[in-house]
C-alpha cells in the first residue's frame, strides 16, 4: 500500500449527506415536465456525466421549461439543505485524525453557493464565515465546480487539486461514493477508495482500490500502510 501523503475527499455523499436531496429536487421538477426520473435511471446518467434534464430533452421538452425547472430545482435543493439534517456522524473526527499526517482537500462538483449554503449557512457567504460544520477548517484547498473545465467522471476536479497541492498521483488518495467519482479519479491515475452510501450502493465499484463500509475505517488503513 502506498504512503499516502494527500487526500482528496469528494463532498456529497461522503462528507454530508445531500446526495439524495438532491436527486430528490430534481426528479420532483422533471415529474413537472411530465417525466418520472427514477433513481436507477437518474445514477446511471449521473455515472456517465450526462445531465439528469437529457431524459426530458428527449422526450421532446422544450429548452426554455427545462432551463426554468432547473432554477426551481436549484431552490428547491435549497430549501430542501436549510431544513434537512444532512451531518454524517463522525466526519470531523476523521479528517481530525488524518490532518495530522496528510493534507486534505475537498474536490466536489457542487455548485460554490450550495457549498456556502451547507458550510457557512447563506449561499453568499464564504470561509471568512464560522465554518458551523467544522469541516472546511480542517483541510488546506476546497474545489467547487467553478474551479475546472469538465465536472466528473472526467479527470479535470483531481488533476487540478494535484496541480494546485503540488501532489502527485502516487502519493495521493481519493475518498468517494459514487461511481462517477471513482471514474474520475481512476482517469486522474490515483488511487480511490469508495465509501459505502445507500443511495449509491447499487453501482459498480470494482475497480474501486479500496471499499470501506464507514469512512471512520480510513484512518486505521493509513495508519495500518505506514507501519507495515
Amino acid at each position: 500500500m502506498p504512503d499516502y501523503q494527500y487526500i482528496l475527499f469528494d463532498h456529497d455523499g461522503v462528507l454530508v449527506d445531500t446526495e439524495p436531496l438532491y436527486f430528490r429536487a430534481t426528479r420532483k421538477k422533471m415529474q413537472e415536465l411530465g417525466v418520472d426520473l427514477s433513481q436507477t435511471e437518474y445514477l446511471a446518467l449521473q455515472a456517465t456525466g450526462t445531465a439528469a434534464w437529457t431524459a426530458a430533452a428527449a422526450a421532446g421538452v422544450d429548452a426554455e421549461r427545462i432551463a426554468a425547472k432547473k432554477t426551481e430545482r436549484n431552490a428547491l435543493y435549497q430549501r430542501y439543505l436549510r431544513t434537512a439534517d444532512i451531518s454524517i456522524a463522525g466526519v470531523p473526527q476523521v479528517l481530525e485524525q488524518l490532518k495530522a499526517y496528510c493534507q486534505l482537500a475537498i474536490v466536489t462538483t457542487a455548485k460554490q453557493e450550495d457549498f456556502n449554503l451547507i458550510h457557512y449557512g447563506e449561499p453568499t457567504l464564504s470561509s471568512a464565515s464560522r465554518d458551523r460544520r467544522g469541516i472546511v477548517s480542517l483541510v488546506e484547498l476546497v474545489l467547487t465546480n467553478q474551479d475546472y473545465p469538465r465536472g466528473k467522471p472526467h479527470p479535470d476536479p483531481y488533476l487540478h487539486a494535484l496541480d494546485c497541492l503540488g501532489a502527485d498521483a502516487s502519493n495521493t488518495l481519493v475518498v468517494e461514493d459514487s461511481a462517477r467519482g471513482l471514474r474520475a479519479a481512476r482517469a486522474a491515475g490515483i488511487d480511490c477508495a469508495v465509501v459505502y452510501h445507500p443511495f449509491t450502493a447499487d453501482q459498480d465499484f470494482t475497480h474501486a482500490t479500496y471499499q470501506l463500509k464507514r469512512l471512520d475505517e480510513l484512518p486505521g488503513l493509513l495508519v495500518k500502510a505506514r507501519t507495515e
